[in-house]
């Protein structure tokens, strides 16, 4: 292991002289209270440590040790519902260990190495095994089976493995190799938090990631191993939809980060997930979620390493067979500490200070998600699926962060500070935001939602960019220059923007819309224009076409509960084609 000595303090960066032995990224001990490190750059014998403490009263002579490993993560049963910072350190036992305040230096094992697991075999003594496969489970929590796999790089046969009740350090199978070399397997793996770990074969992800979140599940869909950015300025609802995705969307495994975003904001997470239930099995979401906090007070470089940990403990889970969302609020938080260890290092800047490999960073993150084949020989399959926040400053979507992120995500949902000052929230603008999966996902709902699903989202879509079209003349000469036809869309437009697009997430009924009852509230707020398009060739009074009383319960059909949806829905189609028939027919009683 190398040693050497301080010879500068630069707030988060410490340089070493001495330090020719090490590697980059080589995990470090900075000053006698063993500060957590991470060498970043190296010259000559000189190393630049990114701190992830505090180092304050840190000086010049002070020693510096190398452990030779670069920065890992701890892998095994007990990840599950637990709270981690940027470098996996569990929150919730350091301030068993020291108080609501973490200690500088402490050390703390981030799996508990004292709890036992009760360990069922799959595989039996004489099987053959390689790299990835599945030799037993330990059910981790109420939800989650975990699945414990061989290493890499081990394979051979089992020559002993045993069923009961072992920690994470105990021996639960042996292996012997070609060569007779015999590995004891446990329950516990390390994994270096920059290596992507290996899969076969990576797919195209075909099938939707479900949110239940009408705007983004019917207008803009991400699919299960996708992309998706969220960016928008400060108060337009970001955290507030990344929330919802966290607690509704249809993945097994739920890696929520919290980068640099305020404590507050980490505290509702904290609050509200043991309280919430999991709308597929009834128990509490922490029982599929794993919390990293790394608040703005914490320190600034280990928002990096939290966003590595967090991909890293997703891409184990995905190895499980397991369908993973990670979620980090917010990548421009993460390129603000890139950008002010890069101004420590001295490196040349790019735009607007951001260093020059801000876009590659990037790009490490969120390619690492996807739909692959794992190793082993049973061919199971995993996704990961990426949703990052952005933060803009001033809600410029022109910026670097913004852009890098577009240039590498397929799906952009455009939050719009105005449709937010509008109390209109998801405030996911319709008309700048898009999804690059909506054609293989429509294929998908067509054959399990309803052949017309994809007709009537395109339908919904043209009337929302014509509504933008005569919004412009009506600014201009006012209603009355418009024809029926033009009024129509007007009207169906509002109904789509305030019946469908818009959802309470604070509602219990309508914070989650599953995808059947997203289909029949946009058919019957477009029947309506379908059946006011043919009504308008006669000569009607438009006034009560558009106030017949059927639209009043079309404007609270979001509040029907999902076993009530196929009656109550029914219902209202047969009284809206009754109420225009009538209204064709002269019947001025419901107008």
């Amino acid at each position: 292991m190398s040693k050497g000595t301080i010879v500068k303090v630069s707030g988060p960066l410490v340089v070493a002289k001495g330090m020719k032995d090490a590697n980059m990224f080589d995990v470090v001990r900075v000053s006698d209270e063993r500060l957590v490190g991470e060498i970043i750059e190296m010259r000559d014998d000189r190393a630049s440590i990114q701190v992830y403490e505090e180092t304050a009263g840190l000086g010049p002579g002070e020693p510096v040790e190398s452990t030779g490993m670069p920065l890992s993560v701890e892998l095994g049963p007990g990840i599950i519902e637990q709270i981690f910072d940027g470098i996996q350190r569990p929150l919730v036992r350091i301030r068993e260990m020291s108080g609501s305040n973490i200690k500088r230096g402490i050390e703390v094992d981030s799996i508990d190495r004292e709890k036992k697991w009760d360990f069922v075999p799959v595989k039996k003594v004489g099987d053959k095994v390689e790299t990835g496969d599945i030799i037993g489970t330990v059910q981790e929590t109420i939800l989650i089976e975990h699945r414990i796999m061989v290493p890499l790089g081990i394979e051979g046969t089992i020559v002993s493995i045993e069923k009961g009740s072992f920690s994470v350090n105990d021996t639960v199978a042996v292996l012997e190799d070609a060569e007779g070399k015999k590995h004891n397997l446990t329950m516990l793996q390390r994994w270096p938090v920059r290596k992507q770990r290996p899969y076969k074969r990576k797919y195209t992800p075909t099938e939707p990631l479900i949110t239940g979140q009408r705007n983004i599940d019917t207008m803009f869909p991400i699919a299960k191993g996708g992309m998706a950015a969220i960016p928008g300025p400060f108060g337009s609802g970001k955290t507030v939809v990344q929330h919802q995705l966290a607690k509704w969307s249809a993945a097994d495994i739920v890696v929520y980060i919290g980068c640099g975003e305020r404590g507050n904001e980490m505290t509702d997470v904290l609050m509200e997930f043991p309280e919430l239930k999991d709308p597929r099995s009834g128990e509490p979401l922490m029982k599929r979620t794993v919390l990293i906090a790394n608040t703005s007070d914490m320190p600034v470089a280990a928002r990096e390493a939290s966003v590595y940990t967090g991909i890293t403990i997703a891409e184990y889970y995905r190895d499980m067979g397991y369908d993973v969302a990670i979620i980090a609020d917010s990548t421009s938080r993460w390129a603000e500490a890139l950008r002010e260890m890069s101004a420590r290092l001295e490196e040349m800047p790019g735009e607007e200070g951001y260093p020059a490999y801000l876009g590659s960073r990037l790009a490490q993150f969120y390619e690492r998600a996807g739909k692959v084949m794992a190793l082993g020989q049973d061919g199971r399959m995993g996704s990961i699926s990426a949703i990052g926040a952005v933060s803009p400053p001033g809600g410029d979507l022109s910026e670097p962060v913004t852009q890098a992120t577009l240039r590498i995500v397929k799906v952009f949902w455009g939050l719009d500070s105005a449709l937010a000052y509008a109390r209109h929230f998801p405030a996911i603008n319709w008309l700048i935001s898009y999804s690059l999966y909506s054609d293989r996902i429509s294929d998908w709902a067509a054959e399990n939602i309803n052949k017309e699903f994809p007709k009537l989202k395109a339908d919904a879509m043209r009337i929302l960019q014509e509504e933008a079209s005569l919004q412009e003349v009506v600014r201009l000469v006012g209603m009355d220059a418009l024809s029926k036809s033009e009024r129509l869309i007007l009207e169906a437009a509002r109904s789509i923007r305030e019946d469908f697009l818009y959802q309470d997430a604070m509602h219990e009924v309508d914070t989650y819309c599953a995808p059947m009852k997203q289909y029949r509230m946009l058919a019957l707020i477009l029947k309506f224009y379908y059946l006011g398009t043919e009504a308008i060739t006669e000569d009607i009074d438009i006034e009560k076409l558009f106030n017949i009383p059927v639209r009043e319960k079309v404007g609270r059909a979001r509040f029907i509960a999902e076993e009530n949806v196929e009656k109550d829905f029914n219902a209202m189609e047969e009284q809206m084609e009754k109420e225009v028939k009538e209204l064709l027919a002269g019947g001025d009683d419901n107008a």
